[in-house]
């Protein structure tokens, strides 16, 4: 079993299992990094909401829009998603 001490075999199973294991953690890290955008554009559209909301509300309140308005409005907030302006 002398073959197992040469030092090109040795070399070559190490970087076999560093390679290995590299592409391993990219990949995953590649889907944690794509979870993760995905988790922040809900949050994203759950703040939206209710901003939407509470704008909606402050406009009743001070009597300054009509339906027409808050309708338009609402089509514009919604329609400013972060995530359509990026590079697919």
């Amino acid at each position: 079993m002398s073959f197992l001490r040469h030092p090109l075999l040795i070399l070559g199973v190490n970087l076999s299992a560093i390679g290995g294991s590299t592409y391993l953690l990219r990949s995953h890290h590649i889907y944690n990094l794509e979870e993760h955008e995905a988790r922040m554009d809900e949050l994203e559209g759950t703040l939206r909401g209710h901003i939407g909301v509470i704008e909606e509300a402050l406009d009743r309140l001070e009597g300054k829009a009509t339906e027409a308005d808050r309708g338009k409005k609402m089509n514009d907030y919604y329609g400013k998603r972060g995530r359509d302006g990026k590079s697919q």
